[in-house]
């Protein structure tokens, strides 16, 4: 199962996180955010970690020519687009980073919202679920209704989000069975600073299901 650890600022928590287990990494580039890096600070915090590890820029409503740049400055591997991003826009983005993920995050407020993921199944490689909050885009700590997840089993891989922590990730785990999990405030002291001590007891419980 994929474990991805969205909202990392700092350089040396980045290592320290792939160290510990993490197979991608989330860098926020969305300017409004507490949790926003520039693109030097992405490439200071991608540098050392291995190739295999997942680099995936989170953007929101942003021009398809700044993600390519941004994508080819910083070196990001994937890009996950947590705005109101239509089918259409998916599309276009991959003839422009023919190579590089795309991920599709859903707020999900409804079983009937749920169903708008089929539009896109065709134009991007993975989904992500995130809990619906009106003004928030993500790291809300708030988490999805997992029951109502129980039947959803969508052509793609998907990231099951919102609200994840060490304490809670079994329990989602036992209701249903995602092909990633992706985890920001659950682990963190604050927006941006992660808690290292938190982010490896939830590898610790995941070697333990």
């Amino acid at each position: 199962m994929r474990v991805k650890i969205c909202g990392i600022t700092q350089p040396q928590q980045s290592l320290a996180i792939a160290s510990l287990g993490a197979t991608a990494l989330g860098f926020i580039c969305v300017p409004s955010s507490p949790r926003y890096v520039t693109i030097a600070q992405i490439q200071a915090a991608i540098a050392p970690i291995p190739h295999n590890i997942d680099k995936i820029g989170v953007f929101a409503n942003t021009t398809i020519s700044e993600i390519t740049q941004i994508v080819k400055e910083s070196g990001l591997t994937g890009v996950q687009l947590h705005g109101e991003e239509t089918p259409e826009f998916c599309h276009q983005l991959r003839q422009s980073l023919p190579q590089v993920e795309i991920i599709k995050a859903l707020r999900v407020r409804s079983l009937e919202h749920l169903q708008t993921t089929t539009y896109y199944t065709d134009y991007v490689d993975t989904l992500l679920l995130d809990a619906y909050h009106p003004q928030q885009l993500g790291g809300t700590g708030q988490t999805l209704d997992w029951q109502m997840l129980q039947r959803f089993s969508p052509s793609l891989p998907w990231f099951l989000a919102g609200g994840l922590t060490p304490d809670n990730i079994l329990t989602a785990l036992s209701q249903i069975n995602p092909n990633g999990i992706d985890l920001s405030s659950g682990v963190e002291h604050s927006p941006g600073n992660k808690n290292l001590d938190k982010v490896a007891l939830l590898f610790q419980k995941l070697g333990n299901r």
